[in-house]
Formats: C-alpha cells, sequence, structure tokens
C-alpha cells in the first residue's frame, strides 16, 4: 500500500453475516440479537438504527446479493453469479467461455436411490487442509472436458467448466438441509450438473481423510455439490463510486471476490476460517492497521450465518457476542487515534435458525460518527425490534452505502412493518 499524504474521515463497515433471525421459543420468544450481550453494536445504534432492504424482489437471498447491496452496487444490474467473485477471489481469471461453479463439500446421506438427503452443507464444518486434500484428488480423478476444479478454504471450492450449463437450475446446499434429493440427482435424468455430482461420489467414498473423519464419528465429505453459476461481470471500482480507497477482510471468498472486483484491496488474516473459532481480534487489528494507508475497510465475520445453517442457538449467541466484543469493540477503539471517521455495524440479511437458511427480510443496520459516538447516547438496541420502531428504512439496499459515506441525505420511506419484517 502507498501511504496517502492526507488523513480524510475514515469508514468502517462491520457486517455479522446472517445475525437476524426470527424470535424463539428457547429464548422466551426473543432473538438471538435480543438475546446476546452486545454493548458496542448497542452503543452504536443509540446513535442510528434502520432496516435496509438487502434482497431486491425476485432475487435470491444470497451472500452476494446482500454484501453487494451493502457496498453500493445494485445486484438486479450487475449480478450474474455468485462463483465469479470467489472466482476472483482466488486468483482464478475466467475467459468468455467460462463458467464458475461454487463446489461444495457436503455429506449426503445416500439411503436409496429413491433418499438421498442433505446431512450437512459443509461436510460437518470440514477444516482447510482436510478439504484440499479432497479437492487435489478430485482434480487428479475427475477428469471431464473442459472442468477446471481449484482449492478453496474449508468446504468452500470452484469448479470452473467451459461452455459449461450457464441457464442450468442448481441449488444452494444450505437451503435443502435434511431435505431428500434422489430426484434433483435422478441418475437417470439429463441434467449435467447432477452427472458431475455423481461422479465425486466413487472418488471421494474411500478417501483418506473421510476415512479418519469416519473413525472419529464426524461427518464424511462424501460429495461435490455446485451451485451459483456465473461468467466474468465488469462493475466499477468502489474508488470511482465514491472517491475512497479501500480494503476488504472476510475468510470466505466470495466476499474477498466481491471486494476485488470492487477494487477493495484484500487483507489476510492468519487463523480466519469462517467458523466460530475465527480470529476475530486479528481481523479488527488489521482493519485498523489498514486504516492508516486506506480510507475505508469492509469487516465480514461468517461465523453467525454458520451457526444459523446447523440450527444451534448456542453457537450463534456465542458468535454475536464474540463479533461484538473482539470485532467491533476494538474497531470503536482504535478508531479514536484518527481524527474524523463513520462506523456501521450491519447484518448482511436473515438466516433465521427455523429455518435454518436464508430469508428476504429486511435487515438491521446501525451507523454513527465520532461526535455522536462521543456524546455519550444511551439507551441504544441493535436487534430486529429496534430497527423495524425507528422508521428509518432502505428500500433500495445499494442507496445505504451513500448515506453512510455522506454522499446523499438518509430519510425515512414508507415501511409496513407487517409485510417487511416477520
Amino acid at each position: 500500500m502507498t501511504r496517502r499524504q492526507e488523513i480524510g474521515p475514515k469508514y468502517v463497515l462491520l457486517v455479522g453475516d446472517g445475525m437476524a433471525d426470527y424470535p424463539l421459543a428457547d429464548l422466551d420468544g426473543r432473538t438471538p440479537l435480543e438475546a446476546a450481550h452486545t454493548p458496542n453494536m448497542e452503543r452504536i445504534a443509540a446513535c442510528r438504527v434502520g432496516l435496509v432492504k438487502t434482497i431486491p424482489t425476485g432475487l435470491s437471498p444470497g451472500s452476494d446479493v446482500a454484501n453487494l447491496s451493502l457496498l453500493g452496487y445494485d445486484p438486479t444490474r450487475c449480478l450474474t453469479g455468485r462463483a465469479p467473485f470467489e472466482a476472483a477471489s482466488m486468483g482464478v481469471v475466467l475467459g468468455d467461455q467460462d463458467v464458475a461453479f461454487r463446489m461444495n463439500l457436503v455429506t449426503l446421506d445416500r439411503r436409496s436411490d429413491r433418499e438421498i438427503v442433505m446431512v450437512s452443507h459443509s461436510a460437518g464444518d470440514i477444516s482447510t487442509p482436510e478439504g484440499r486434500a479432497m479437492v487435489e484428488t478430485l482434480r487428479r480423478e475427475l477428469v471431464l472436458p473442459g472442468i477446471r476444479i481449484h482449492a478453496g478454504v474449508a468446504y468452500r471450492h470452484l469448479l470452473v467448466w467451459k461452455d459449461g450449463p450457464l441457464t442450468a437450475e442448481t441449488i444452494p446446499p444450505h437451503d435443502v438441509l435434511d431435505q431428500n434429493m434422489a430426484s434433483y440427482l435422478n441418475p437417470e435424468g439429463q441434467d449435467p450438473i447432477a452427472a458431475v455430482i455423481r461422479r465425486s461420489w466413487d472418488i471421494l467414498k474411500e478417501h483418506p481423510v473421510n476415512l479418519a473423519r469416519q473413525a472419529q464419528g464426524l461427518n464424511e465429505a462424501n460429495s461435490i455439490w455446485l451451485w451459483g453459476e456465473g461468467k466474468a461481470l465488469r462493475i466499477p471500482r468502489f474508488r470511482d463510486k465514491f472517491g475512497l480507497q479501500g480494503g476488504v477482510i472476510s475468510a470466505v471468498d466470495l466476499l474477498r471476490g466481491i471486494g476485488v472486483y470492487a477494487g477493495l484491496e484484500p487483507i489476510m488474516v492468519e487463523g480466519a476460517t469462517g467458523y466460530l473459532d475465527t480470529n476475530y481480534a486479528g481481523k479488527a487489528r488489521k482493519a485498523l492497521e489498514a486504516l492508516k494507508d486506506l480510507d475505508f475497510m469492509f469487516v465480514h465475520v461468517e461465523a453467525p450465518d454458520e451457526a444459523s445453517h446447523n440450527g444451534s442457538i448456542r453457537e450463534k449467541l456465542q458468535a454475536i457476542e464474540a463479533f461484538d466484543a473482539k470485532v467491533v469493540g476494538p474497531v470503536l477503539r482504535g478508531l479514536e487515534a484518527f481524527p474524523d471517521y463513520r462506523v456501521m455495524v450491519a447484518s448482511d440479511h436473515f438466516t433465521p435458525i427455523s429455518i435454518r437458511t436464508h430469508a428476504s427480510d429486511p435487515a438491521p443496520f446501525a451507523w454513527a460518527g465520532k461526535a455522536e459516538l462521543a456524546s455519550g447516547k444511551k439507551g441504544g438496541s441493535f436487534t430486529e425490534a429496534s430497527a423495524r420502531a425507528s422508521g428509518l428504512y432502505f428500500e433500495k439496499g445499494c442507496e445505504l452505502m451513500p448515506s453512510f459515506l455522506g454522499r446523499a441525505p438518509y430519510r425515512s420511506e414508507s415501511l409496513d412493518t407487517a409485510a417487511v419484517l416477520k
């Protein structure tokens, strides 16, 4: 990085992926955000809290759609699929004829040809060394015309298919947990996606990693799963849109890839996993160090979303509280070294534990500037209910970022609370 000569305001966006949720009986009718101890997010919310529709009507509630919106991009105009972002993060250049697919390592319970249940979208939270060992075997043995396989992180990998089926109807595996996928994987069908998935079964069945996981009573990575296909895209750089040089910190290739396309500098953090054990403190520290040279930092934490997909209330509470204590708190303290700043915390989308997948409900956000935080306002609450009650609502998610940056005034829009929040 080249050190900047002038020091302007600093801007930080902190995203707890999938923090937003529905009320849960096991939490006495509260959501995880309501039940968790989050004093740092509450401090920001005391200044300003609201809702943002990060998922435009008609689009699937994926992290690609939601985080493009948060960064000020309209996904209805620029999105072709999530996999090209992951390719960009991995340094994989897509040719004009290439179609990129996200390739998960998953756990299927193949009880019979008529009953194949999606047990885990992440092969039981498989580790990166395990995942890469399996992908290396797939690269050698899953040899098909026009197909290249690239190793990513943990269960998240990439398959690039020259002249691949761009219009195929693929399914995110976290959307079909505990569901029977036999009809989708029908061996008598003509679907090329299902055919490639089935080809992986014999390759992975006796893999040493799976044998070791089986001996430990862990879920096996006994199948690949292809989804999120798309081709290379072009979007304007964040610097050209907003006049700010920025960086991105995330353990997830998708989020880093969005940053790469937006011209944000990807900053790696040792020990960042995307799981509950991620290096929260390292993310906060690296973000503050980068702000000495950059104007804007986008810091993403995946753990709350993974906890929701796993259906674990305990893990989600732990992830939210770790995000607040180890990321939001240290960033707030570190920002005091700068003459001026604004900081925003947001849930990119809902990931309700009750359904274990994403939902399209408008998500809560809160932001504050240095002077507002110094005033010591009290009584903030970063919850779905407080965001709804505030009346501050962005119908177009891509309009939140310019308002946060001071490029456009924020305004309350008409909000039908019964329609937008369950």
